[in-house]
């Protein structure tokens, strides 16, 4: 097993701040605003975003040029940076053991551990149908998200909630947990207790609707943000939906007016979509224009050498 760095008994002062996305960024804010010195700021590498475009920094490197912060790409340059404490959210790499034996590390994780362990945890548990979830403050170590819990608070996950709006309730949470907690100084952990489950990364092969599946999962799934669907042969983004009370369905994703589709034993009532080259739209506007009919399958992608243009 490997050695962690023994957390500090006082409150820190000097931090190394590691994160990625958009959703690490308002952490890092705060903890700029509430006085912490933050001598390193992690990120990934500056990415292309499209063929041919300019290298682009990550949201957390964006914001640490902004604060006038010091950036790194490299985890090792931690160990120079003469800090009492590693924040870590949202990073997206491993830190490896010679790292976490050094400098101690805590990690801002927004699910309830063991529940949805690893990179999706808000994706997962909106797709699995849970009705809470919550944001754990835990001590990193080598294994993946196993480290002991410093401090959890639970969030309700509402009927309607999308995956970006859940995101932004539990930044908020995590912001204000994170702080009060390196304000008033670090407990000690506790071990998870429970069954892990595990959030994998989502795999774009899981945003094509599945009209076969109940109408309550596709609209889990359309909550995400990355719904789509073939429909005469081009693809149709579904933007917002509601699960019709139904015992039909026959899973044939066949369009049943006013703007609905069978599924398993359900309905789906298509409320915003997006046609291909298209602006997003309600659905009543979209199927005047398309006159989808009873014959229309959604689902049916085109055949080989067929025109989806």
């Amino acid at each position: 097993m490997t050695e962690l760095a023994p957390l500090p008994v006082a409150p820190p002062r000097r931090l190394v701040y590691f994160g990625t996305p958009q959703m690490a960024v308002a952490p890092l804010e705060a903890l700029v605003a509430a006085g912490f010195e933050i001598s390193l700021v992690v990120t990934r590498a500056d990415k292309r975003r499209g063929r041919g475009a300019e290298l682009a920094p990550s949201p957390v490197k964006a914001a640490a040029q902004r604060l006038g912060l010091p950036i790194s790409h490299v985890v090792a340059d931690a160990l120079g940076a003469g800090a009492d404490l590693g924040v870590v959210v949202a990073f997206g790499q491993l830190i490896k053991p010679g790292v976490l034996a050094a400098l101690p590390m805590v990690n801002l994780h927004f699910s309830l551990l063991p529940r949805w362990r690893g990179a999706a945890p808000v994706e997962r548990a909106l797709l699995a149908g849970d009705t809470t979830t919550g944001v754990c403050l835990m001590q990193l170590e080598v294994g993946l998200d196993t480290g002991a819990i410093l401090d959890r608070i639970e969030v309700p996950i509402g009927a309607r909630q999308t995956a970006d709006e859940l995101r932004r309730v539990l930044v908020d949470v995590g912001t204000t947990q994170l702080v009060d907690n390196l304000r008033r100084g670090l407990v000690d952990g506790t071990p998870q207790v429970g069954e892990p489950t595990y959030a994998s990364k989502l795999d774009p092969a899981e945003f094509a609707i599945d009209w076969t599946r109940p109408a309550v999962e596709i609209d889990r799934l359309v909550r995400l943000g990355v719904a789509w669907t073939w429909f005469r042969g081009k693809r149709l983004k579904i933007i917002e939906t509601e699960a019709a009370d139904s015992d039909g369905g026959s899973a044939s994703g066949a369009f049943v007016a006013p703007s609905s589709v069978e599924c398993w034993q359900s309905t789906l009532m298509l409320v915003r979509v997006q046609p291909e080259g298209k602006p997003a739209m309600a659905a009543g506007a979209w199927a005047n224009g398309a006159r989808p009919t009873s014959v229309d399958v959604f689902g049916v992608a085109p055949t080989a050498g067929s025109d989806a243009s």
